[in-house]
């Protein structure tokens, strides 16, 4: 790498798509994970104060070169796509390149929104992370989000005080994989902590003022301990109240613990319609008082429209909107779905698995024909063979 590189990680959440993406940390704290190998061959590492301010630095040079191509005044196409692309295109260092394309990926949406990479930055001491975000503020005024991965356990190590700090250097978000918010699930899945950590850890994130999201994984549990792990994670959303629910549907992966238990006998699949069962229990359990958005972001989803307030009345995060209808309407759409004949649910599953439909309306806007057959070719095989086929389809994360 040239002296005018800086570091990216490999993930992000889709939330963060027009973010800049700046690692402070390398690999997971934890890492045992039995439905993960993102970073089973990487070795956790915590990078310094001085050498992220270095990779700062190298964004505020690369900033200034993709600023050249700002035009001034123009309230519309603002920016000479066409002059960064000829830059981009002429550049012979690959990894140079890829940084000034990511910088003007940055810039070209809005150079708004950071995140900060990898899978627990928040790992670094509180110390060095306020240094980083105040650092990162100072070069770039005009930033207004800044977020951030947080395990869990490692979370629930800190108290609201620490967490107001972080706040007051610039954190404004926490995204946080909880799964599952059921004991039972998260030793199943080797998790690695608590349902009483995460709630501490929720509560102290919440007290000193900054966002949370926290990720829930349907059918993480296999079919056992399905409604353990929608009644569990009610139980926790319920207690700490978290800004936001992202939905991960649990995708079974070869070369994963998870995926050996299933071999050998040890979990049993959940299928699609379990997984929305689990969703709709945990909007059904929730709090009169929650501020809690659901989000389904991801392709791996199969209801992407079920998304909105799950408290069934009150109003929205800013007070003043009354969202009472989100949670009848997200009902009434997994309902929808669920009361479809097995045949037509399994089409929509095939659809959505083959990138053909998005929401049920795609689906009923097939012919007669081309639904009746798709409805003779997807009753062929029995539960097992069909649960297995969409599992595994969904293994390619899109």
């Amino acid at each position: 790498m040239s002296d005018r590189t800086f570091r990216i990680g490999p993930i992000r959440p889709p939330s963060e798509a027009n973010s800049l993406l700046i690692q402070v940390t390398n690999g997971c704290t934890w890492n045992k994970c039995k439905f993960c190998q993102l970073y089973r061959h990487t070795k956790f590492k915590a990078y310094s104060a001085d050498s992220i301010r270095a990779d700062i630095d190298n964004i505020a040079y690369w900033a200034e070169r993709v600023r050249k191509y700002e035009r001034k005044g123009v309230s519309a196409f603002a920016w000479d796509i066409e002059g960064i692309n000829t830059e981009l295109s002429n550049m012979t260092d690959a990894d140079e390149q890829q940084c000034m394309y990511t910088v003007a990926n940055w810039l070209v949406g809005g150079g708004e929104n950071v995140f900060l990479q990898d899978g627990n930055s928040t790992a670094l001491s509180s110390g060095r992370l306020t240094d980083v975000l105040v650092y990162l503020r100072q070069v770039f005024p005009q930033i207004k989000r800044i977020t951030s991965y947080g395990r869990a356990e490692n979370l629930s190590r800190s108290t609201a005080e620490d967490f107001a700090e972080l706040k007051s250097a610039g954190l404004d978000r926490i995204h946080s994989g909880f799964e599952t918010g059921s004991d039972a699930v998260l030793k199943r899945i080797n998790k690695g902590v608590t349902q009483e950590q995460q709630i501490r850890a929720g509560k102290a994130i919440k007290a000193g003022g900054i966002e949370l999201s926290i990720y829930f994984m349907p059918g993480v549990g296999g079919k056992d301990l399905s409604a353990d792990n929608a009644e569990g994670t009610a139980e926790v959303i319920n207690a700490v109240n978290p800004d936001f629910v992202r939905v991960r549907t649990a995708a079974i992966k070869p070369e994963t613990e998870l995926y050996q238990d299933w071999q050998d006998g040890l979990f049993e699949l959940c299928s699609d319609d379990d997984k929305v069962r689990e969703i709709r229990r945990v909007i059904e359990l929730a709090d009169e008082d929650l501020l809690t958005y659901l989000v389904s972001d991801h392709m791996i989803n199969l209801l992407q429209s079920v998304e909105g307030y799950i408290a069934p009345g009150g109003c929205g995060a800013a007070g003043d909107q009354d969202t009472a209808g989100d949670r009848e309407h997200m009902l009434g759409l997994i309902d929808r779905y669920l009361d479809m004949p097995e045949a037509d649910r399994r089409v929509f599953q095939l659809l959505r698995r083959t990138l053909r439909a998005y929401d049920l309306g795609d689906m009923e806007r097939l012919g007669a024909a081309e639904r009746e057959a798709l409805r003779a070719e997807v009753m062929k095989e029995n539960d097992l063979g069909w649960n297995v086929r969409m599992n595994g389809y969904i293994c390619r994360y899109v």
